[in-house]
């Protein structure tokens, strides 16, 4: 059986359900060994995200903003925007399996199971989106996410920009959002959205050191320094790393940072 088409006909479905579905059918097939990933193929430039047909695409600026936590607005919109970013990172992840060919099983069985994270971590968002009476694609989105994916043709860069820089952002910013709710007065949704995020908060350590661990195979492939790294951000985010004075140290030594990096992040000696 093709793995490349199977994946391809997976990234192309809209429909939330059915895609999650057909991956959870194939993904069963691909443990079994039924797939064959030595096949060659020719990828398909997609040119417009999955979500297309669900959500409202609008500029990042125009998102909604989060508003007060403690509303059953504000926590919409929270949990929509962090929805979202699973829901993207879903074909992310599928992409990365899809999009790069010839390299060991290791690599694929790495990214099939970041999709079955993801997976996992949309649907317990969504969940609690249910029991806010919305849904995903209630709230416009943004598409800065597909258009990462869009720019990142090659192993090394697409390793350095989604795991190591998009996703190790998320190490920062989620644990911050978590400090603020628990702050609010308590009630039963502010606690389960504390537990949601946190448990996708310590999985996503495991998907940024697949990320390290396949950007330095890259980086040994095409003989290229890991220094590599801040040359690629540097070239798709010139404004450099988000929350320098807030980097989840900790989680992202776990997942391979080293202090050098840290320190040329934070812009000053931080371990």
């Amino acid at each position: 059986m093709n793995f490349y088409h199977a994946l391809e006909l997976i990234l192309e479905e809209s429909d939330i359900k059915k895609k999650i579905e057909k991956f959870y059918s194939f993904y069963e097939l691909y443990k079994q060994g039924v797939y064959d990933i030595s096949t060659t193929h020719i990828t398909k430039e997609f040119t417009a995200p999955s979500y297309a047909k669900v959500c409202t695409i609008v500029p990042p600026q125009d998102v909604p903003k989060r508003k007060n936590l403690t509303t059953k607005e504000g926590q919409v919109i929270l949990l929509h925007a962090i929805a979202h970013i699973e829901y993207s990172a879903i074909d992310l992840a599928l992409d990365g399996a899809y999009r790069f060919c010839g390299f060991p099983k290791e690599y694929y069985d790495d990214w099939l199971e970041v999709a079955e994270d993801e997976i996992r971590h949309f649907l317990m968002l969504e969940q609690l989106l249910k029991e806010l009476d919305a849904e995903y694609g209630d709230v416009a989105v943004h598409n800065a996410l597909f258009e990462a994916s869009q720019r990142t043709q090659t192993l090394v860069e697409r390793m350095a920009v989604v795991p190591r820089y998009l996703e190790a952002n998320g190490l920062d910013a989620t644990p911050m959002i978590i400090t603020k709710l628990k702050k609010l007065p308590k009630n039963e949704m502010i606690e389960k959205i504390i537990e949601v995020l946190s448990i996708i908060v310590e999985e996503e350590v495991d998907h940024v050191k697949k990320g390290d661990r396949w950007f330095s195979y890259a980086c040994e492939r095409e003989n290229l320094s890991k220094d590599t790294y801040f040359e690629i951000i540097d070239k798709y985010y010139p404004q450099g790393f988000l929350r320098p004075k807030n980097l989840n140290l900790e989680a992202r030594k776990e997942a391979g940072f080293s202090c050098s990096e840290l320190n040329y992040m934070a812009k000053k000696e931080v371990c």
